[in-house]
This record gives structure tokens, sequence and C-alpha cells, in this order.
């Protein structure tokens, strides 16, 4: 979309004044009232106790609730689970699961695309990270052909039907009873009720703008999203972008058991209290084929610009040939296990299965070993 579209596109999308003045609003106290409340009388610590218990709920609400189950299927949660993580979604006011579920699916099937992806960060990082919702754009109209399996889940329905009453009871009934049980109700009402929602706003928001933007690529260069550490700390493991765009369907955003990721620990966590199943994971012959196709992208730009030798890229494009005759057998394989999945012999399948099993292993030692190999001869070069 060019600039002169998108300033044409402005000009004409109606203000969403409901929206826009939320978000403004709530803002403002936050900024405004806030800290002067804050040095004039101070918080009592209660304020302060439930302001991060609040913070955290609505990022595991949002992050293992809205996004990874409901949004992406990533894993089946029980019912309790599910009321548990739809309340906790609900206060964060990001609207219902059905309706940020839409948006957020259609975001992932047109990243990029001005014209489709309602929040865009080709259209710039304020577009992004809070315009796109300011003003009733074509690109954000909801579409809910996308979500229909959601509006058939007895949870999501519940909650976008009764959206609103939720909000108003989990972000002004609950502050304000808690507050009066706790003797302070304008402290609670300004710590843990406007200053959280305010808080929890902008990470959320801070995955559409600045995780397209800010970090790494290590997997995929087909799409703006980034991996950061820093941001993946202060988003509950949202951060880890780049990761969830190619592998939409894996639970973590955060592979490694380092990566800061909350909401995949959230999950595992339900999982062994029984509350999940069926986490799903991408293959790792997959996450190393995308990271090692990476390597190779980085590697010749890098052999290009330092004007090396023919032998070196002679030995990369070896390591290239290398690569590509490992993915040849890896969906040979993949080709195997379907035929004989099909065979109904089941003494048969289940040895052929695990022999396998051992070859998958091979050739994902296979990557591994090689990932070294070019990151090394990178290294030399450079």
């Amino acid at each position: 979309m060019s600039e002169s579209i998108q300033r044409e596109e402005k000009e004409h999308a109606p203000i969403n004044w409901g929206v826009t003045a939320v978000l403004g609003l709530t803002f403002f106290v936050a900024i405004t009232i806030v800290p002067w409340y804050g040095i004039v009388h101070g918080y009592s610590a209660w304020a302060w106790v439930f302001f991060g218990i609040f913070l955290l709920l609505n990022g595991i609400g949002i992050g293992s609730g809205y996004h990874r189950l409901w949004s992406h299927r990533t894993y089946d949660a029980h019912p309790v689970l599910k009321w548990i993580l739809a309340v906790m979604g609900g206060m964060s006011l990001q609207n219902s699961i059905i309706i940020w579920s839409a948006r957020h699916r259609i975001h992932h099937r047109d990243v990029d695309d001005n014209d489709k992806d309602p929040y865009s960060i080709g259209r710039g990082f304020w577009f992004a990270h809070i315009g796109w919702m300011l003003r009733e754009y074509q690109s954000g109209i909801i579409d809910y052909s996308v979500v229909r399996d959601l509006e058939q889940d007895p949870v999501a329905a519940w909650q976008h039907r009764w959206y609103w009453t939720l909000v108003l009871v989990t972000n002004l009934a609950v502050p304000l009873l808690l507050g009066w049980l706790t003797g302070d109700v304008i402290g609670m009402f300004l710590l843990a009720g406007i200053a959280r929602l305010v808080v929890s706003h902008h990470v959320t928001f801070f995955i559409n703008s600045l995780a397209h933007m800010w970090g790494k690529q290590p997997y995929t260069d087909e799409n703006t999203a980034r991996d950061q550490h820093f941001l993946a700390l202060i988003t509950y493991g949202e951060g880890y972008h780049n990761y969830h765009h190619l592998f939409q369907s894996d639970y973590r955003c955060g592979i490694r058991w380092w990566h800061l990721d909350m909401n995949k620990w959230f999950i595992s966590t339900c999982a062994l209290l029984g509350l999940v199943k069926n986490r799903k994971r991408a293959p790792q012959f997959k996450i190393l084929r995308a990271r090692l196709n990476m390597e190779f992208k980085v590697a010749r730009k890098k052999l290009e610009n330092a004007g090396v030798s023919a032998g070196w890229k002679e030995l990369l494009e070896g390591e290239y040939a290398q690569f590509v005759d490992t993915v040849k057998q890896w969906q040979q394989l993949q080709m195997e296990r379907v035929q004989q999945s099909r065979q109904k012999l089941a003494e048969r399948f289940e040895t052929e299965t695990a022999s396998l099993a051992a070859r998958y292993r091979e050739l994902e030692i296979s990557l591994k070993m090689q990932h070294k190999r070019v990151a090394l001869l990178t290294a030399q070069v450079m």
C-alpha cells in the first residue's frame, strides 16, 4: 500500500471513539494521577501485590489462552483451565477470545500485507502498536469465517456473549472490593486496576510492533517477525516471534530450556497437573532445517562481502549440497512413514517404525553437525 493510499484511507477511516477513549483515558490516568497519588499518598503493599498478580494473570490469559490455546490450538485444555484463562484474558480488556483470535489468525495468514494484515508493521511502528485500533480501517474488519471452530467452543462463545460484563466485574468490581477489604480503595483501583491494565495493554502491543522490528531472524526472513530475549522477558515468552511465525502450531515460542518463555512453563506445569494434554511441537528436523537454511543465507552474504577465494565458496556450496541431500532423505522417510501407517500388519509396522525413528535421529544429528561446520566456516572467513 503506497503512502498516498494510506493517507487517503486514514482520512476516510472513521475514528473508533470507544477504543480511543478507553486507551487514551487509561493511559492519561496511568502517567499522571497514578504517580501523583503514589508520591502524595503512597500505595499499600496489598495494592502492589495485586498489581503484580493481576498483571501476571493477564499475561498468561492472553499468551497461554487467547494466543496459544484458542488462536493456534497448540494444546488441549481441561474445561476448568479454559474457564480460568477466559476470565484472566478477558480482564486484560483486549476484546473477546473470538474477535482477538480472528484478527490474529488473519495476521498470520497475511503477515506484512499492508492491505490485509490488521496490524502490519509495514505501515509503521505507531500503526502496528496501537494506531490500527484507533480507526475503523478496512484491514481491521473482523472476518468471523476464520473462527467458526471457536464459535462452537462453549467457553469462547460464553465469554464473547458476556464480555463486557466480565470486563466491568474484573476491572472495576474486583479492584474496588479488594481495596475495601485491604483499606486502600483508591490506591488499589489506581495501581491494580488502571496502571496494571495499561501495562498489560502495551506489553501485548509490543508483540505487534517491536517484535516485528527489533531482534534476530534465526529461522526465516520471509516475514518481519523477530526473536528478542529482552522482549520475551517482558512479554511472558511471546518475544520469540520469528520462531512462532514459522512454527505457529508449536505450544512453545522459546524452544530451549533456558528461553524466557513463561507461558511455555505455565502450559507444561498444567500438563503435569493433568489440565493440559496433546501439546504440539514442531518436528526437530524441521526446526534444524529452517535454522541451517538461514545460516547458509548469512554465510553466502558474508563470503560475498569478504571477497574470499573461490575455495571457500566451493566448500560452502559443498556443505549446502549435503544439506539438500539430507533434506531429501528426510522427505523420503516421511513418505515411507505414511506408507507404513497404512499397512495393517501391526508387527511389521512396529519393527519398521523403530527403524525409521533411528534413521530420523541420524538425519537430525547430521544437521546438527553441519550447523557446527557452517558456523565454524563462517567464523574463520571473517
